[in-house]
């Protein structure tokens, strides 16, 4: 195995973790990014890992065996660059991971639209906890400075998020065809991802073949609430499926719902598995949770050890995340960008804050989010809200205004509905709104998969505690 490792586009959180489980393996590490922000550069300090500030050639001169290229990179980085001109050895995270981690591990593969990160934060947590040292790999940052990705012992599960998305600009594939799924969950099948499947049927193809590398005597395990339940019919492997409905292999109950999370009854094959509490909001988190026990029933976890584990689960960073608070308002941050994210949301903020005004700022960012593919989908998403405020389209110089989600209509067409909302061009405009609009005891919700032009840090500035 390589000692000496370059992870460029270490800023990631995918790549983090990743050079934390290389750091573990006991490579040197180093890394490379545009800017890292939060929690990740807090992470990689405390690793000790050198992180070069922008991208040369010249970062690559301390001599490192591999170079892992995070799939935010691509033609005319300078650091792909001089891969490819000095014959470099390089590879994507996934393939790394393959052929460094998992092979040696039992890899439980948890897939799908949206869900999959809490609920791989789950999944870890309660092995963790019933004494199992399985590795795992997050795609986002635990509550409480808990790591994203832990090695674990050779031979044990090794729990991770597997992504449809592409492993990088030279692997088109989907990041999950690398992971060797002994088990895979598969939370929800959705359209989405539009700069590189052209409609469901497209993404469909890339679940059905990850499950074609499933074992016969591994697991597949179908959320039974969505499209993902039709997945079954491609399975080779034991299917279970799992959700709401009492069709489902496993399923949820008698569901009630407090500030602090839902308590639920678990039933499989006509006998209860008893009830259970996760300090979660919102069906679609009954849904993480489930899935998720699932995995420990078939795993043989002690039951009474999980549903202790699940009650203490400590959460994962920007799902409902409260990062500020001030004269009685609450400043969320949550990951929400795809409709049926954005509808979960609102519901699970509804439930956790049953009287608040939910204020919603939203920035367009993820590949997807810039265009105007789901332009419909959010009038109906956002109509949940009582405020929305959208920022600006993120890169939209790069994308051709005929395709550009257009923010100022989606505001007009929210506020025909009876939503107030508005669409700015800056970040100033939009707080000055915020400012001059909030109340005490509104909630307000601040949505994006990404940084918000520091907006976290400039609504702590402007709302002091």
């Amino acid at each position: 195995m390589s000692t000496k490792i370059h992870f460029s586009g270490i800023g990631g959180v995918a790549m983090c973790a990743g050079a934390r489980l290389a750091q573990a393996l006991g490579c040197e590490v180093r890394g490379s990014d545009t800017r890292v922000y939060p929690p990740t550069s807090q992470i990689l300090a405390g690793m000790g890992v050198p992180v070069y500030e922008g991208y040369a050639a010249e970062n690559l001169l301390w001599g490192p065996d591999l170079i892992v290229i995070g799939n935010a990179l691509s033609r005319g980085n300078p650091e792909v660059e001089a891969c490819l001109s000095d014959r470099r050895h390089f590879v994507s995270l996934p393939e790394w991971l393959k052929e460094n981690v998992l092979r040696v591990r039992r890899p439980i593969v948890i897939a799908g639209t949206h869900g999959k990160t809490t609920t791989t934060a789950i999944t870890a947590h309660l092995f963790r906890s019933a004494g199992v040292d399985a590795g795992y790999m997050v795609g986002g940052a635990f509550q409480n400075g808990i790591p994203s990705s832990e090695l674990g012992q050779s031979g044990e599960p090794f729990i991770l998020e597997g992504d449809e998305y592409d492993a990088a600009f030279f692997d088109k594939r989907a990041k999950f065809l690398h992971y060797l799924p002994e088990t895979t969950v598969i939370t929800a099948l959705e359209f989405d991802h539009a700069d590189l499947y052209k409609d469901l049927d497209e993404i469909r193809i890339a679940f059905e073949r990850l499950l074609r590398i499933v074992p016969k005597d591994g697991n597949v395990v179908l959320c039974a609430d969505n499209a993902a339940a039709t997945l079954a019919e491609s399975s080779y492997s034991r299917t279970f499926t799992y959700g709401l409905t009492p069709q489902a292999s496993f399923f949820a109950r008698r569901l009630s719902t407090t500030p602090e999370g839902q308590q639920f009854e678990v039933r499989h094959e006509g006998a209860s598995l008893g009830e259970f509490f996760v300090p979660l909001h919102g069906a679609h988190n009954v849904q993480n949770a489930l899935a998720a026990l699932v995995v420990s029933e078939l795993y043989g976890l002690p039951r009474d050890t999980v549903r202790e584990a699940l009650r203490n689960f400590p959460g994962v960073a920007r799902r409902l995340d409260i990062f500020h608070q001030s004269n009685g308002i609450v400043f969320v941050s949550d990951f929400a960008h795809h409709p049926t994210a954005v509808k979960a949301t609102l519901q699970a903020a509804s439930e956790r804050w049953p009287h608040a005004r939910r204020f919603v700022l939203f920035e367009p960012r993820s590949n997807t989010t810039v265009t105007r593919v789901f332009e419909k989908e959010y009038v109906e998403a956002f109509s949940h809200a009582d405020v929305v405020a959208f920022g600006r389209v993120y890169r939209a110089e790069k994308i051709p205004s005929e395709q550009r989600l257009d923010t100022k209509a989606l505001a007009e067409a929210l506020r025909q509905g009876g939503v107030e909302a508005q669409a700015f061009e800056e970040t100033s405009q939009l707080l000055d709104f915020l400012l001059k609009q909030v109340r005490c005891g509104d909630v307000v919700l601040v949505m994006s998969n990404g940084a918000f032009d520091g907006i976290f840090d400039k609504i702590r500035a402007a709302f002091v505690s």
